[in-house]
């Protein structure tokens, strides 16, 4: 295992942020560190780049202990949400900034650092100023400056954050593309599910400094640990049939007729590829997800079934 993070544990004051973490990153692998605002992501991250000393565990690096190293000594390199691009440098001076504390010659850091831009298709803009360029473009520069260092593993803080709704869908084929291509390990820290999902080989949830599930998308999607993943990762339905409570993902049902509910619609948009519902059932409001060419009509009655249930194992946390 190239990343081993054992019993992590930092406060602030008297607020403990991380609690007893555990997480573990494989070479080649992007584990998405998600979670909501203020949950812990960045500190963890700080932590594993060294910007920030552990009250408690270990951060171990292919079996070496760097729990307590400075930055500078650790084969990690981070891509901050701000980018941290230099607006005095040119583009290519910004990615050969940080060899020149490795030793390597002028020369030598300009040939690296415009082989890098090439991969990253950047090399065209060599010569530009930092402030020429598009959010998507420096995105690109801030990944090539951290991969011209050889990092055995990338941190990533939200940095698609900055970025457009459309330029980030963009951005994070890129950035899955660029890390299969070099093959480096990434711990990538966002709030977005979507971007999780779409990014990680694996999904690591953190919930008051805790990690709720770690494992790959689809698995936290279909099969979450906890209520609080279910309810996270997506829209979930809860209500009482039968006797007995039941949740489903609003997609996890057939409308028919005949179905085993009914309710009444409250609602009803059309969103392109789909339709979203909101129906009345027995005073319990759902949503379904339904074809985009069934149009039921605010008012009217609509029948379904649900196909797949979304369950977890109960359980509470103890400090």
């Amino acid at each position: 295992m190239l990343l081993e993070i054992r019993g992590l544990r930092k406060g602030f004051g008297k607020r403990t942020v991380i609690r007893d973490l555990d997480l573990s990153v494989a070479s080649g692998e992007l584990v998405c560190l998600l979670g909501s605002s203020g949950c812990g992501k960045t500190t963890i991250l700080r932590m594993v780049g060294g910007y920030l000393d552990a009250d408690a565990g270990s951060i171990r690096l292919e079996g070496q202990d760097i729990t307590r190293l400075p930055p500078e000594a650790r084969p990690v390199s981070t891509v901050f949400q701000s980018y941290a691009l230099f607006p005095h440098l040119n583009v290519v001076e910004n990615v050969a900034y940080g060899l020149k504390f490795l030793g390597v010659g002028r020369a030598a850091a300009r040939e690296r650092a415009l082989g890098m831009l090439e991969a990253v298709d950047m090399a065209a803009y060599a010569e530009a100023r930092v402030s020429e360029i598009s959010g998507g473009q420096q995105q690109r520069v801030a990944l090539a400056r951290s991969l011209v260092l050889n990092p055995k593993l990338l941190l990533l803080d939200e940095p698609l954050s900055n970025l457009d709704a459309a330029l980030r869908t963009r951005m994070r084929a890129e950035i899955k593309g660029i890390q299969r291509s070099f093959g480096v390990a990434m711990l990538f820290v966002t709030h977005d599910q979507k971007e999780a999902m779409t990014l990680g080989d694996r999904v690591a949830i953190l919930h008051d400094g805790r990690l709720e599930q770690v494992a790959p998308p689809e698995e936290v999607y279909n099969h979450p640990a906890t209520e609080y993943c279910a309810r996270f990762l997506g829209a979930l339905n809860s209500l009482v049939w039968q006797g007995e409570a039941v949740h489903f993902r609003p997609e996890d049902v057939c409308v028919r007729t005949g179905g085993s509910l009914t309710g009444t619609v409250v609602s009803s948009v059309f969103l392109g590829d789909r339709r979203e519902c909101t129906v009345d059932v027995a005073g319990s409001l759902v949503m379904l997800r339904t074809d985009k060419d069934l149009a039921p009509v605010v008012g009217n009655g609509i029948s379904f079934d649900i196909v797949r249930e979304t369950t977890w194992k109960d359980g509470t946390h103890e400090d």
